[in-house]
Protein backbone atom coordinates (compact mmCIF):
# COMPACT_ATOMS: atom_id res chain seq x y z
CA UNK A 1 0.00 0.00 0.00
CA UNK A 2 1.29 3.61 -0.86
CA UNK A 3 0.30 6.88 0.35
CA UNK A 4 -0.48 9.97 -1.50
CA UNK A 5 -0.64 13.52 0.18
CA UNK A 6 -4.16 15.53 -0.38
CA UNK A 7 -2.75 18.96 -1.07
CA UNK A 8 -5.87 20.28 -1.55
CA UNK A 9 -6.29 23.93 -0.39
CA UNK A 10 -3.23 24.21 0.94
CA UNK A 11 -1.59 27.83 1.02
CA UNK A 12 1.02 28.04 -1.37
CA UNK A 13 3.97 29.24 0.80
CA UNK A 14 3.29 25.89 2.62
CA UNK A 15 3.52 23.26 -0.09
CA UNK A 16 7.06 22.87 -1.04
CA UNK A 17 8.06 22.14 2.93
CA UNK A 18 4.81 19.61 2.55
CA UNK A 19 6.52 17.87 -0.13
CA UNK A 20 10.10 17.70 1.50
CA UNK A 21 8.73 16.12 4.63
CA UNK A 22 6.53 13.46 2.50
CA UNK A 23 9.52 13.17 0.55
CA UNK A 24 11.68 12.31 3.59
CA UNK A 25 9.12 10.44 5.16
CA UNK A 26 8.37 7.98 2.74
CA UNK A 27 4.74 9.40 1.03
CA UNK A 28 4.65 7.82 -2.70
CA UNK A 29 3.09 10.90 -4.24
CA UNK A 30 0.99 14.51 -3.33
CA UNK A 31 -1.53 15.07 -5.37
CA UNK A 32 -3.39 18.68 -6.79
CA UNK A 33 -6.69 19.86 -7.06
CA UNK A 34 -7.82 21.70 -10.12
CA UNK A 35 -10.38 24.97 -10.68
CA UNK A 36 -9.60 27.56 -12.85
CA UNK A 37 -11.75 30.23 -10.89
CA UNK A 38 -14.78 30.27 -7.70
CA UNK A 39 -17.78 31.01 -9.55
CA UNK A 40 -20.24 32.77 -7.45
CA UNK A 41 -22.90 31.88 -9.20
CA UNK A 42 -23.20 27.48 -10.60
CA UNK A 43 -24.71 27.24 -13.53
CA UNK A 44 -24.16 23.00 -13.14
CA UNK A 45 -24.71 21.57 -10.06
CA UNK A 46 -21.91 20.29 -7.41
CA UNK A 47 -22.39 16.38 -7.73
CA UNK A 48 -20.60 15.23 -4.67
CA UNK A 49 -22.19 16.29 -1.94
CA UNK A 50 -26.18 15.27 -1.29
CA UNK A 51 -26.99 19.45 -0.90
CA UNK A 52 -24.73 20.71 -3.95
CA UNK A 53 -22.75 22.74 -1.45
CA UNK A 54 -18.96 22.81 -2.60
CA UNK A 55 -16.14 21.46 -0.58
CA UNK A 56 -14.46 24.59 -0.60
CA UNK A 57 -15.18 28.64 -0.78
CA UNK A 58 -13.78 31.58 -2.78
CA UNK A 59 -10.72 31.72 0.02
CA UNK A 60 -9.75 28.00 -0.98
CA UNK A 61 -6.14 28.23 -3.00
CA UNK A 62 -6.02 26.18 -6.52
CA UNK A 63 -2.66 26.79 -7.61
CA UNK A 64 -2.13 25.65 -11.13
CA UNK A 65 -0.26 21.98 -10.31
CA UNK A 66 1.81 22.12 -13.12
CA UNK A 67 3.93 25.41 -11.93
CA UNK A 68 3.35 23.23 -8.60
CA UNK A 69 5.30 20.49 -9.49
CA UNK A 70 8.11 21.86 -11.43
CA UNK A 71 8.63 24.07 -7.79
CA UNK A 72 7.93 21.10 -5.72
CA UNK A 73 9.96 18.28 -8.02
CA UNK A 74 13.33 20.44 -7.75
CA UNK A 75 13.76 19.83 -4.02
CA UNK A 76 12.62 16.29 -3.90
CA UNK A 77 14.46 12.95 -4.82
CA UNK A 78 11.64 10.32 -5.04
CA UNK A 79 8.32 11.93 -4.31
CA UNK A 80 5.67 11.30 -7.16
CA UNK A 81 3.52 13.86 -8.23
CA UNK A 82 -0.39 13.34 -9.58
CA UNK A 83 -3.57 15.11 -9.84
CA UNK A 84 -7.23 14.68 -7.66
CA UNK A 85 -8.03 15.81 -10.93
CA UNK A 86 -7.36 17.24 -13.76
CA UNK A 87 -9.92 18.68 -15.74
CA UNK A 88 -8.10 17.75 -19.06
CA UNK A 89 -10.99 19.09 -21.28
CA UNK A 90 -11.47 22.40 -20.34
CA UNK A 91 -7.54 22.98 -21.83
CA UNK A 92 -6.35 23.42 -25.36
CA UNK A 93 -4.68 19.83 -26.23
CA UNK A 94 -1.68 21.29 -27.19
CA UNK A 95 -0.82 23.87 -23.95
CA UNK A 96 -1.94 20.87 -21.48
CA UNK A 97 0.07 18.43 -23.77
CA UNK A 98 3.49 20.51 -23.58
CA UNK A 99 2.66 21.48 -19.63
CA UNK A 100 2.76 17.99 -18.55
CA UNK A 101 5.31 16.54 -20.31
CA UNK A 102 7.66 19.13 -19.18
CA UNK A 103 6.40 18.74 -15.55
CA UNK A 104 7.56 14.76 -16.09
CA UNK A 105 10.95 15.48 -17.93
CA UNK A 106 11.66 18.06 -14.70
CA UNK A 107 10.53 15.41 -12.37
CA UNK A 108 12.40 12.69 -13.71
CA UNK A 109 9.64 10.57 -14.79
CA UNK A 110 7.74 11.54 -11.07
CA UNK A 111 4.37 12.53 -12.96
CA UNK A 112 1.08 10.61 -13.22
CA UNK A 113 -1.58 12.24 -14.72
CA UNK A 114 -4.99 11.79 -12.95
CA UNK A 115 -8.22 13.36 -15.01
CA UNK A 116 -11.55 13.52 -14.58
CA UNK A 117 -13.92 14.97 -17.27
CA UNK A 118 -14.92 18.26 -15.05
CA UNK A 119 -18.46 19.69 -14.00
CA UNK A 120 -18.58 23.30 -13.74
CA UNK A 121 -19.95 24.53 -16.77
CA UNK A 122 -19.09 28.07 -16.50
CA UNK A 123 -15.34 27.46 -16.10
CA UNK A 124 -15.83 25.49 -19.62
CA UNK A 125 -16.79 28.47 -20.98
CA UNK A 126 -14.35 31.10 -19.32
CA UNK A 127 -12.00 28.69 -20.61
CA UNK A 128 -13.13 28.44 -24.79
CA UNK A 129 -14.32 25.29 -24.52
CA UNK A 130 -17.33 22.71 -25.01
CA UNK A 131 -19.06 21.63 -22.18
CA UNK A 132 -21.13 19.07 -23.60
CA UNK A 133 -18.62 17.17 -25.80
CA UNK A 134 -16.29 16.87 -22.55
CA UNK A 135 -16.44 12.63 -22.23
CA UNK A 136 -16.01 12.17 -25.61
CA UNK A 137 -13.14 15.05 -26.18
CA UNK A 138 -11.25 13.87 -23.20
CA UNK A 139 -10.59 10.44 -24.66
CA UNK A 140 -9.80 12.09 -27.78
CA UNK A 141 -7.44 14.40 -25.96
CA UNK A 142 -5.82 11.63 -24.44
CA UNK A 143 -4.97 9.78 -27.78
CA UNK A 144 -3.76 13.10 -29.28
CA UNK A 145 -1.13 13.89 -25.97
CA UNK A 146 0.36 10.36 -26.29
CA UNK A 147 1.25 10.70 -29.89
CA UNK A 148 2.77 14.20 -28.98
CA UNK A 149 4.78 12.76 -25.49
CA UNK A 150 6.07 9.87 -27.90
CA UNK A 151 8.92 12.50 -29.55
CA UNK A 152 8.34 10.98 -33.27
CA UNK A 153 6.60 12.66 -36.44
CA UNK A 154 3.17 12.46 -35.69
CA UNK A 155 -0.31 13.25 -37.61
CA UNK A 156 -4.05 13.12 -35.79
CA UNK A 157 -6.98 13.20 -38.02
CA UNK A 158 -10.14 12.80 -35.35
CA UNK A 159 -13.52 14.18 -34.61
CA UNK A 160 -12.04 17.15 -32.46
CA UNK A 161 -8.96 17.18 -33.61
CA UNK A 162 -7.16 17.15 -36.99
CA UNK A 163 -3.35 17.58 -37.84
CA UNK A 164 -0.68 17.11 -40.12
CA UNK A 165 2.59 15.89 -39.13
CA UNK A 166 4.21 17.87 -36.23
CA UNK A 167 6.65 16.91 -33.48
CA UNK A 168 6.36 18.22 -30.16
CA UNK A 169 10.08 18.24 -28.05
CA UNK A 170 11.27 17.93 -25.70
CA UNK A 171 9.66 14.26 -24.91
CA UNK A 172 8.98 13.11 -21.70
CA UNK A 173 11.64 9.74 -21.40
CA UNK A 174 9.35 7.28 -20.34
CA UNK A 175 5.01 6.87 -20.64
CA UNK A 176 3.45 9.27 -17.97
CA UNK A 177 0.76 6.98 -16.14
CA UNK A 178 -2.73 8.35 -16.76
CA UNK A 179 -5.32 7.42 -14.30
CA UNK A 180 -8.90 8.40 -14.10
CA UNK A 181 -11.26 9.54 -11.76
CA UNK A 182 -14.77 9.77 -11.12
CA UNK A 183 -17.88 7.18 -10.27
CA UNK A 184 -19.81 6.96 -12.61
CA UNK A 185 -19.89 4.11 -15.01
CA UNK A 186 -18.75 6.60 -18.27
CA UNK A 187 -15.94 7.21 -15.96
CA UNK A 188 -14.68 3.75 -14.60
CA UNK A 189 -14.68 2.61 -18.33
CA UNK A 190 -12.77 5.21 -19.16
CA UNK A 191 -10.28 4.52 -16.05
CA UNK A 192 -10.49 0.59 -17.17
CA UNK A 193 -9.25 1.68 -21.00
CA UNK A 194 -5.95 3.60 -18.80
CA UNK A 195 -3.80 2.92 -16.51
CA UNK A 196 -5.85 3.37 -13.06
CA UNK A 197 -8.79 4.42 -11.27
CA UNK A 198 -9.07 7.33 -8.46
CA UNK A 199 -12.07 7.26 -5.58
CA UNK A 200 -14.25 9.93 -4.97
CA UNK A 201 -14.63 10.20 -0.95
CA UNK A 202 -16.70 6.80 -0.89
CA UNK A 203 -17.25 4.08 1.99
CA UNK A 204 -15.06 0.95 1.90
CA UNK A 205 -18.07 -0.77 0.20
CA UNK A 206 -19.00 1.91 -2.35
CA UNK A 207 -15.33 1.41 -3.48
CA UNK A 208 -15.32 -2.31 -3.82
CA UNK A 209 -17.99 -1.53 -6.00
CA UNK A 210 -16.63 0.51 -8.50
CA UNK A 211 -13.48 -1.98 -8.22
CA UNK A 212 -15.26 -4.85 -9.30
CA UNK A 213 -17.53 -2.99 -12.16
CA UNK A 214 -14.15 -1.59 -13.33
CA UNK A 215 -12.41 -4.91 -13.47
CA UNK A 216 -15.26 -6.31 -15.45
CA UNK A 217 -14.83 -3.45 -17.85
CA UNK A 218 -11.23 -4.54 -18.22
CA UNK A 219 -11.86 -7.65 -18.88
CA UNK A 220 -14.22 -6.58 -21.91
CA UNK A 221 -11.29 -4.26 -23.43
CA UNK A 222 -8.96 -7.52 -22.77
CA UNK A 223 -7.07 -5.55 -19.93
CA UNK A 224 -7.66 -7.66 -17.32
CA UNK A 225 -3.76 -8.94 -17.04
CA UNK A 226 -2.21 -6.04 -17.26
CA UNK A 227 -1.65 -3.67 -13.55
CA UNK A 228 -4.28 -1.35 -12.76
CA UNK A 229 -4.04 1.34 -9.84
CA UNK A 230 -6.43 1.89 -7.63
CA UNK A 231 -5.97 5.65 -5.63
CA UNK A 232 -8.71 5.81 -2.95
CA UNK A 233 -10.29 8.07 -0.76
CA UNK A 234 -11.97 6.14 1.78
CA UNK A 235 -14.75 7.78 4.14
CA UNK A 236 -14.90 4.61 6.50
CA UNK A 237 -11.13 3.86 6.84
CA UNK A 238 -8.84 5.38 9.41
CA UNK A 239 -6.43 2.64 10.64
CA UNK A 240 -4.33 -0.17 9.54
CA UNK A 241 -7.10 -3.00 8.85
CA UNK A 242 -9.06 -0.74 7.04
CA UNK A 243 -6.54 0.16 4.53
CA UNK A 244 -5.55 -3.72 4.53
CA UNK A 245 -8.96 -4.52 3.56
CA UNK A 246 -8.55 -1.77 0.96
CA UNK A 247 -5.51 -3.28 -0.39
CA UNK A 248 -7.01 -6.96 -0.52
CA UNK A 249 -9.37 -5.57 -2.84
CA UNK A 250 -7.02 -3.89 -5.23
CA UNK A 251 -6.14 -0.38 -3.75
CA UNK A 252 -3.13 0.43 -4.17
CA UNK A 253 -2.72 4.29 -3.18
CA UNK A 254 -4.59 6.04 -0.05
CA UNK A 255 -5.08 8.93 -0.64
CA UNK A 256 -5.38 11.13 2.58
CA UNK A 257 -4.27 14.42 4.28
CA UNK A 258 -2.43 12.68 6.97
CA UNK A 259 -1.98 15.73 10.02
CA UNK A 260 -5.89 15.02 10.25
CA UNK A 261 -5.26 12.40 12.32
CA UNK A 262 -3.45 14.21 15.16
CA UNK A 263 -4.07 17.41 14.77
CA UNK A 264 -7.27 17.93 12.62
CA UNK A 265 -8.23 20.23 10.13
CA UNK A 266 -5.23 22.65 11.80
CA UNK A 267 -3.99 25.96 9.64
CA UNK A 268 -0.97 25.34 12.11
CA UNK A 269 2.13 24.84 9.31
CA UNK A 270 4.23 22.59 12.04
CA UNK A 271 1.41 20.24 13.05
CA UNK A 272 1.01 19.28 9.42
CA UNK A 273 4.69 18.77 9.08
CA UNK A 274 4.51 16.73 12.61
CA UNK A 275 1.34 14.90 11.49
CA UNK A 276 2.79 13.72 8.49
CA UNK A 277 6.09 12.03 10.23
CA UNK A 278 3.36 10.65 13.02
CA UNK A 279 1.18 9.19 10.38
CA UNK A 280 4.78 7.84 8.81
CA UNK A 281 5.81 6.02 11.65
CA UNK A 282 2.31 4.87 13.11
CA UNK A 283 0.76 3.71 9.52
CA UNK A 284 3.59 3.70 6.57
CA UNK A 285 6.31 1.92 8.54
CA UNK A 286 3.77 -0.36 9.44
CA UNK A 287 2.19 -1.45 6.28
CA UNK A 288 5.09 -1.93 4.76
Amino acid sequence: MKFVISAAFQPLNELVPLAQAADQHGYEAIAFSDHLVYPETLDTPYPYTPDGTRRYDESSPFPDPWVAIGAMSSVTRRLRFTNNVYVLAMRNVFAAAKSIGTASLISDGRVTLTIGVGWSKVEFGLAGQNFHDRGKRTDEMLEVMKKLWSGDWVEHHGKYYDFERLKMPPAPEAPIPIWVGGISDAALRRAARNDGWLTDLQTTAEILECIEKARAFRADYGRGDHPFDVMASASDAFDLDGYRRLGDAGVTHILTMPWVFSAGLTDDHQAKLDGIRRFADDVIAKMS
